[in-house]
């Protein structure tokens, strides 16, 4: 039984390692193309930088694509093995569906567990080195759509309100809004700097080039209640200013990064901070659970394959039902993309939104692989 084991898996990692190499070949090449574009725009930026941006790049590509490269490869394997007889004869060698399913499923646990490597530790750390030489030679910084990353501190009184247009992997930031409200809702100290820097250590941001005003209001009961309070502003200007936040910049990247390309860890805690500054985390609390989940879809993958072994084919009848693979296997990622999307717009709750195509696929998978064996 070792030896039939050694032979599935051997066959099957061969097969999705050069499916997942052609596909990430292909991203390869693009991705060079799109970074040529660059070379001579900025000082310094040559064509070894070009290719390490691309290098980079290529974790999170391989994370992205790895459930489709495991369901192509491991589909071709078994549907080869049912075409050439072998599996008849593993069947007949004892390979019964019970330890057919059991080797899957172990081997479906490796590439969960590779996946869940690669997208929580490499894949954030591989973009976050993209990011700085972006920043570095073309001047580029992670921001979030047209009006920035915006965030929020509350401190039990009162509120601030804290706007970055972009940030980049080292936490230098760029167009500093700071708006700080009392208890009555109204603005009291306003903050505006052309650049400055998150320091974690420290829990200080040092805000450069920017202007800080103040409003003191006048008490209402000494003033005619038909009137607009007044208020008198004070303005200053400054070069170089310390503003004490509990805010840091691993946070304002949060807020600036895609959810998907953050770990589990600083998606929870970026979601817990929102959630204790009274924001709406369900995006991040989704993206939490999806992060979890997506590497499962390695297992549904190699579940979902496992019914091909178990066919009849004649010749040049292999390739429809590798294409009939591949387009379930596209319908389980459209289907996990819309949960999410709707799961963020009915307010479904964040797990079930996450989990549910995972379950409905696996579930779907275990009863084609009943069927097959019990009908044949």
């Amino acid at each position: 039984m070792k030896t039939l084991r050694r032979l599935i898996y051997r066959q099957v990692l061969i097969s999705v390692a050069v499916v997942t190499l052609g596909f990430l070949a292909l991203f390869f090449f693009f991705d060079f193309l799109d970074q040529i574009r660059n070379i001579g725009k900025s000082p310094g930026y040559s064509l070894q930088f070009a290719f390490l941006i691309v290098f980079f790049e290529l974790p999170g590509h391989l994370y992205e694509l790895l459930p489709i490269t495991v369901l192509i490869g491991t589909i071709f394997v078994m549907a080869k093995f049912a075409q050439n007889s072998e599996f008849t004869i593993m069947r007949s060698s004892g390979l019964t569906p019970r330890l057919a399913l059991q080797n899957m499923l172990a081997l479906g646990l490796g590439f969960v567990a590779f996946t869940a490597v690669l997208g929580d530790y490499i894949v954030p750390a591989t973009e976050r080195a993209a990011l700085e030489i972006q920043s570095q030679y073309l001047g580029r910084s992670q921001s979030v759509g047209n009006t920035g990353a915006w965030m929020k501190e509350a401190d039990g009184v009162h509120m601030k309100i804290v706007n970055v247009r972009a940030v980049n992997a080292s936490g230098h930031l760029q167009q500093i809004r700071i708006f700080e409200m009392n208890e009555k809702g109204q603005l009291i100290q306003q903050w505006y700097a052309q650049q400055g820097q998150a320091l974690n250590r420290t829990g200080i941001w040092q805000l450069e080039h920017g202007e800080y005003k103040k409003f003191d209001y006048i008490d209402d009961a000494k003033i005619n209640q038909t009137a607009q309070n007044p208020v008198q502003i004070t303005a200053a200007t400054f070069d170089k200013m310390d503003w004490p936040t509990s805010l840091s910049g691993d946070m304002v990247l949060a807020a600036a990064y895609k959810p998907s390309h953050m770990s589990m860890v600083d998606l929870w805690k970026f979601s817990q901070h929102l959630k204790a500054n009274d924001q709406t985390a369900q995006r991040y609390d989704i993206e939490f659970w999806r992060k979890i989940f997506y590497p499962i879809s390695c297992l549904v993958m190699v579940v979902l394959a496992l019914p091909f072994a178990y066919l009849h084919f004649r010749s040049g009848g292999i390739t429809l039902y590798v294409f009939i693979g591949v387009m379930a296997g596209i319908s389980f990622f459209l289907l996990n993309n819309v949960f999410s999307y709707a799961g963020r717009l009915q307010n479904w709750p964040p797990l079930w939104s996450a989990a549910a195509p995972s379950i409905l696929y696996t579930a779907i998978s275990l009863m084609a692989f009943t069927w097959l064996v019990l009908r044949r």
